[in-house]
């Protein structure tokens, strides 16, 4: 959903789509990038030659950069906005399952799901979204996710 909508309209999109974002590529940089950020440097995330020889046949992304992605997939036209949004707030997670691995040079995209939305105190806003992240040409997805987040309207 790219445009944004008044608080007051939320509940008209609980249980809707309200967001699919473009294919995102993950290529062995971004991999590499994120093993070097969080000191992860299991083989079958950045050596080519010994990945090769697993399951997977090539290496494959972190479950933790694939879910880190959705604040980037969620600028990508993920979840609802909202009008006069003055911040928004990583609130968390209550259920993420990493289902099918993301292979180097795949692309993945995010579809959202609102769940609910509670004005919490005034102009705060918290919004749980399903988000599935799917892998193109893959029948499962990547991962599956309960994400909170924490809308701010002035």
């Amino acid at each position: 959903m790219s445009d944004p909508v008044d608080a007051g309209s939320l509940s008209k999109y609980l249980g809707k789509e309200v967001g699919l974002t473009e294919w995102l590529e993950i290529n062995q940089e971004r991999i590499n990038n994120f093993a070097e950020a969080t000191g992860d440097f299991q083989y079958i995330h950045i050596d080519e030659s010994r990945a090769a020889d697993t399951p997977f046949g090539t290496t494959i992304a972190h479950g933790f950069l694939t879910l880190s992605l959705l604040s980037k997939l969620s600028s990508m036209g993920g979840g609802i906005k909202l009008n006069d949004a003055v911040m928004g707030i990583n609130y968390g997670l209550d259920k993420v399952r990493f289902i099918s691995p993301v292979k180097v040079d795949s692309k993945i995209r995010a579809r959202f799901e609102l769940v609910s939305a509670e004005e919490k105190k005034p102009k705060h806003y918290l919004l749980k979204h399903n988000v599935t992240v799917e892998i193109d040409g893959e029948e499962k997805p990547a991962l599956i996710a309960e994400w909170l987040g924490m809308t701010v309207v002035a």
